[in-house]
């Protein structure tokens, strides 16, 4: 019970200092994304951290189980450079009772990775889009900005703006462009100059409408002599709002682990055993860390490192590929993503059973040229 306590704690510690500074460099890396949109006015300032904080379950699925696997190979490889595996194996502690030991803070940490991946990542993904789909649809002037050609609502208008007054509540000077069509079908284009404009919402229906004032208005087919040029001292445009639920029902990774149970879709099935997937990635990992982490005094405790991530790598991107191959037909639901899990398994066995291998493998060499002596 000692020597499971100091393996377990030495393990936990590295665990959670390996995958805190993993998600550092994750997370810096999409703050830096959301940070560029600000700057372009797509998204407020002000839910920067919100974003982050509802997209952290999402980031946390996928670095907890690679910090665990480093946790391992670098306390198991600390161990076995300063002699301690030697002298917890003359205590009795064999490689099969090695692995026992590893597997029960696995399972610990499975759980906390299926938490993540069936429930909270979901609600935080869902969360974190509705937000994101807000920000696109507020009101275009609060991310207005002047000498910029800026997309106007989801109608396909593009407008420039020369000025802003008025606390960027009044554009001055603008360029409105946008098609429609016209009674019979055929796409026009209409372009749109004003003194200035400004938001209002209707008071009956409360949609939004740009208000411009002492312009005109061209439209015709680009290419032809046909326009009709029209002065005006007020004209409307209407800003359709984009549906924010019709992206969200679209996204299998934003849905409930229920709602993807109840649909039974291929998407829906696939995004299911990918959610299961990843607690059994932390088990199967959790083996395979074992016999990665063996090594001599000499050799140092990192000569396996490399060769080790490569191998999680591999197996986290073999996974990978087939949920895209399963999602698009290429591969068939059954066995889907099931079939990686028995072969990586399976290479975890066979190294932990290799140095039993050879010396059978010795053992018998030996009994051979015994008999051909005896002969």
């Amino acid at each position: 019970m000692i020597i499971f306590r100091y393996l377990s704690r030495e393990v936990m510690v590295t665990t959670v200092a390996v995958t805190s500074i993993l998600l550092l460099i994750i997370m810096s890396g999409r703050f830096v994304n959301y940070l560029a949109d600000a700057a372009s006015g797509d998204i407020a300032v002000n839910v920067l951290f919100t974003i982050m904080g509802y997209r952290l379950p999402g980031f946390m699925e996928l670095v907890i189980p690679l910090g665990f696997f480093l946790s391992i190979l670098m306390a198991y490889g600390r161990f076995y450079t300063d002699s301690e595996m030697v002298v917890l194996s003359a205590c009795g502690v064999s490689r099969a009772q090695l692995v026992v030991y590893t597997l029960i803070p696995a399972l610990f940490i499975a759980g906390m990775v299926a938490a993540l991946s069936l429930w909270i990542s979901p609600l935080g993904i869902r969360q974190a889009e509705t937000l994101l789909a807000e920000q696109r649809v507020r009101s275009d002037f609060e991310r207005v900005q002047a000498g910029r050609f800026q997309g106007l609502g989801s109608g396909g208008a593009d407008m420039y703006v020369e000025t802003l007054s008025d606390n960027n509540r009044r554009l001055n000077h603008l360029f409105v462009a946008f098609s429609e069509a016209d009674e019979v079908g055929e796409e026009r284009t209409a372009i749109v100059v004003a003194e200035y404009g400004q938001q209002e919402i209707h008071e009956t229906y409360g949609q939004r409408y740009l208000n411009l004032y002492n312009g005109r208005r061209y439209e015709g087919i680009p290419g032809s002599h046909d326009f009709q040029v029209t002065a005006f001292d007020l004209y409307g445009h209407y800003m359709q709002p984009p549906n924010i639920q019709a992206g969200l029902r679209n996204r299998a990774d934003a849905k409930t682990t229920r709602q993807l149970m109840d649909e039974g879709s291929l998407e829906s099935l696939v995004a299911l055993q990918w959610r299961l997937s990843l607690p059994l990635l932390v088990l199967v990992a959790a083996i395979l860390a074992v016999p990665f982490s063996h090594t001599s005094p000499r050799k140092g405790r990192y000569m396996k490192l490399l060769p080790a991530v490569v191998t999680f790598m591999l197996y986290l991107g073999i996974l990978s590929t087939l949920r895209g191959a399963t999602e698009s037909g290429r591969w068939p639901l059954s066995p889907g993503l099931w079939v990686v899990h028995p072969f990586f398994l399976g290479l975890a066995l066979v190294m932990l059973n290799w140095d039993n291998f050879k010396l059978w493998q010795g053992k018998r060499r030996a009994r051979r040229a015994q008999g051909a002596a005896h002969a």
